[in-house]
């Protein structure tokens, strides 16, 4: 329906328009945050300290930020500034955050109205065997009131004018669907900040990893110079005749067991190197130069905070994220529910219009249109009440989906003070065992060359002592890299200032949130 309003009248009956648009009210349900059920303090079992002198877990305290500066290991810290600027899983997640903050701006768009100018000029023939192009047939001065000359065919016509629409949001589609857009902003942000978290967990626990090799290298190439020592003493005693070759064909044997793992190390090493470099974005062996010298696994610190489990609520990014994927599907019901209502759309048209440019701007060659058009849904086959139903399925699966994320959360956290705790237990025994086996070897060595026990004692003593080396130089890598997992747990590090990628987006939360 159209009507040719004055310009004033359909001036009113916009601003009128609009105050109805922007105070017109919002259907379908507001998000409610949701407020699990969270313990109040950690299960005892997980915060028993493992054993004396071993890193101790603490609910007091402020939570350590910027975690892998606990290690006090300068190129663990560099490394994990220099991923954070240069990894390409997170400048993927930096763009999917630009992209969702796109989609949102474009949605804000709808709620204004549409102006467009258009001017146009064209050479016409009207069909003679119309109702309308027989009055061009006619002869001039047959029609009354009409001038000679105007009913010329073809004809030229020229126009120019101005249009607005606007599709008023009463009932609150747009602004339901912006909120959602919101929403999604942040599961993008809180989905790039465990991007963030998962690749600075990895930098760390690849480094670790690498200096634990570099260390079980270290022990072989020791152990190595005391087979050679060994076997040295072997021959030398077969020489003087006070042993049988079979001492020198074990300890040789012996020697060449050793030597045969140290490829497999070199090759860790390798894989670990260039798994930095990776993380970095950088092409294979690219941190060899800096890596290659053998460093010490980082120490855990003798304290660790990690806070009571309500503050994993805001710490976890996954969690933040499943929030927010919940906010957006709650307004999602609303948008579906508003195409049960009618949607009122205005528009009005304005210009010039004439068969010669000469009196294009004449007021007789002056155009005008307004008029309101509404659409209300009569019959849609049940496609509507679908819609709703499934939205509405949809958010009860993001409120699971949700819930069982806090779970997995707290579960993790659990494990993981559970492996730190048992595997300091193991490092304290196994730098117990390491000693009896250091003192082991030394006395069978000497009842060796005094002629009191065999070789094959001290072959024994020489395997255990190194293979209990060996073994607590992977129980103080596990240590390390279990405190890692226990810091990716709680969910801490993107809050760290020195990672400028991860504070360079803060998600938008809707009002109502």
């Amino acid at each position: 329906m159209h009507s040719t309003l004055p310009i004033r009248p359909a001036r009113a009956l916009l601003i009128a328009a609009g105050a109805l648009a922007l105070g017109g009210c919002t259907v379908g349900p507001n998000f409610v945050k949701p407020k699990p059920k969270m313990p109040a303090h950690w299960s005892a079992t997980a915060m028993r300290d493992g054993s004396a002198g071993a890193s101790r877990l603490t609910t007091s305290g402020p939570l350590t930020v910027a975690w892998w500066s606990s290690f006090h290991d300068r190129m663990l810290t560099s490394l994990v500034q220099r991923a954070a600027a240069q990894n390409l899983s997170v400048r993927e997640a930096a763009l999917r955050v630009r992209e969702a903050e796109a989609q949102t701006a474009e949605l804000t768009g709808y709620l204004w109205p549409d102006l467009s100018a258009s001017a146009s000029w064209a050479r016409q023939r009207a069909s003679t065997n119309t109702p309308t192009g027989v009055l061009f047939a006619l002869p001039a001065g047959t029609i009354p009131g009409i001038p000679p000359g105007i009913l010329t065919n073809p004809y030229n016509l020229s126009q120019f004018g101005l249009g607005a629409s606007w599709t008023l949001d009463l009932f609150g589609t747009t602004r339901r669907a912006i909120k959602a857009a919101n929403a999604t902003t942040a599961a993008a942000v809180y989905d790039g900040r465990d991007v963030l978290l998962t690749m600075v967990s990895d930098v760390a626990k690849t480094y670790i990893a690498l200096r634990g090799a570099q260390l079980r290298k270290a022990i072989l190439v020791r152990t190595l110079a005391t087979q050679r020592g060994l076997l040295q003493l072997t021959r030398a005693r077969y020489a003087a005749g006070l042993t049988s070759d079979l001492d020198v064909q074990n300890s040789a044997a012996e020697l060449n067991t050793t030597r045969a793992q140290l490829p497999l190390v070199n090759d860790q090493i390798t894989v670990d190197i260039n798994q930095l470099s990776e993380l970095l974005a950088l092409p294979p062996e690219a941190l060899r130069a800096e890596l290659v010298r053998a460093r010490p696994v980082p120490p855990v610190p003798p304290v660790v905070p990690i806070g009571l489990p309500s503050q994993l609520l805001r710490r976890r990014p996954d969690i933040l994220a499943a929030q927010a994927e919940l906010h957006a599907a709650t307004e999602q019901i609303g948008v579906a529910i508003s195409a049960f209502f009618p949607s009122i759309t205005l528009t009005a048209q304005g210009g010039y219009q004439s068969t010669g440019l000469g009196d294009l701007l004449a007021a007789a060659s002056h155009t005008a249109m307004f008029g309101p058009q509404i659409n209300l849904p009569i019959f849609e086959g049940g496609r509507i009440r679908a819609t709703v139903r499934l939205r509405r399925l949809q958010a009860r699966q993001a409120a699971v989906v949700y819930a069982r994320t806090v779970l997995l959360a707290l579960d993790q956290v659990e494990n993981a003070m559970a492996a730190y705790g048992a595997d300091q237990q193991e490092r304290v025994a196994l730098e117990a065992a390491v000693k009896s086996s250091r003192n082991a070897l030394v006395l069978a060595r000497q009842r060796y060359v005094s002629g009191i026990s065999n070789f094959i004692d001290v072959l024994e003593a020489e395997r255990a002592e190194e293979q209990s080396e060996l073994s607590l130089a992977s129980a103080t890598t596990t240590v390390s890299l279990d405190l890692v997992g226990l810091y990716q747990a709680l969910g801490g590090g993107w809050q760290s200032p020195g990672l400028a990628v991860a504070a360079r987006h803060r998600p938008r939360i809707a009002r109502g949130a």
